[in-house]
């Protein structure tokens, strides 16, 4: 139960948590996208991975597009506020760079999933998805009937990645972390994996007590990393605000394949970490 050497750095706890094939989750709703841990996931060539999350967003469509996934279990997948994810788009109709299998679901559906994988439950139960088109394009959707009523319900497996990574404000130096603002399923995804890493703004020795924050207690924790601005471009609540322009910007990166891959080159592969990251596009967090 003890929190002792948890403290790592961010190349350490991917060596250490994340090997091709694996399932592994980034989470954070709007805000405390761990964008940092997905680069580094780049940068040490992680492949043939099934990746989870609500809302792809930027993140996945960087790893997607850098030929890591095989797989993609998601809810909503574009550009938030601009538009498509164009190398998300590009796997899928096109196979570019590698064929990308999907497994598609609503925002509950994934929530429903990661809370029965949480719960070490084999499926998650939500009334939804009857009579709607999804359960046409998605196997995986399946239905019980509920043995009080007789009532028909949707199923959804249940998500247990191998790892999930998360980002927070801060946490202590024995593991405790501590998540403020929109959470989404960010706990539950945590507590779903095999394995929880998670980068954070500030390590502090001691957390105050939470009034109406989420704790992630140290046994649940498999790493912390500190990494300042690590969910930049997305927002930190409290820290710092969503660089909107970046997002904007990055729709003519990501249409064509090799201004896609020069940028990616440039700024996420050439960079040593996630600092020189922020550096490289003159960015503070």
């Amino acid at each position: 139960m003890s929190g002792v050497g948890k403290v790592v750095s961010l190349g350490e706890a991917v060596a250490r948590h994340v090997a091709d094939g694996m399932t592994v989750a980034l989470e954070g709703f709007t805000h405390l996208i761990p964008f940092a841990a997905a680069h580094e996931i780049l940068r040490q060539r992680r492949r043939e991975l099934h990746l989870v999350r609500m809302t792809p967003d930027l993140v996945y469509d960087q790893m997607i597009g850098m030929g890591c996934a095989r797989r993609l279990t998601f809810s909503w997948g574009g550009n938030p506020g601009v538009g498509s994810a164009h190398r998300l788009r590009d796997a899928i109709e096109h196979g570019w760079p590698l064929p990308l299998e999907i497994d598609e679901h609503t925002h509950a559906g994934v929530a429903a999933a990661y809370c029965a994988g949480a719960a070490r439950l084999p499926f998650g139960l939500l009334r939804g998805y009857l009579g709607t088109d999804l359960v046409q394009v998605n196997p995986r959707i399946r239905s019980v009937e509920c043995p009080y009523t007789g009532e028909r319900i949707a199923t959804v497996p249940a998500l247990n990645p191998d790892v999930t990574f998360l980002h927070a404000q801060r946490a202590d130096r024995r593991g405790n972390v501590e998540i403020v603002g929109i959470l989404g399923a960010q706990r539950e995804a945590g507590l779903a994996a095999k394995a929880l890493v998670v980068t954070v703004e500030e390590l502090v020795d001691e957390l105050p007590p939470a009034m109406n924050g989420i704790v992630l207690p140290h046994w649940v924790v498999s790493a912390v990393a500190l990494c300042p601005g690590g969910a930049y471009p997305s927002y930190v609540q409290g820290r710092y605000g969503r660089d909107n322009a970046f997002y904007q910007r990055w729709d003519a990166v990501s249409r064509d394949r090799g201004t896609f891959r020069s940028w990616m080159e440039r700024h996420v592969l050439g960079a040593p970490d996630h600092a020189s990251f922020l550096a490289s596009l003159g960015a503070s967090a």
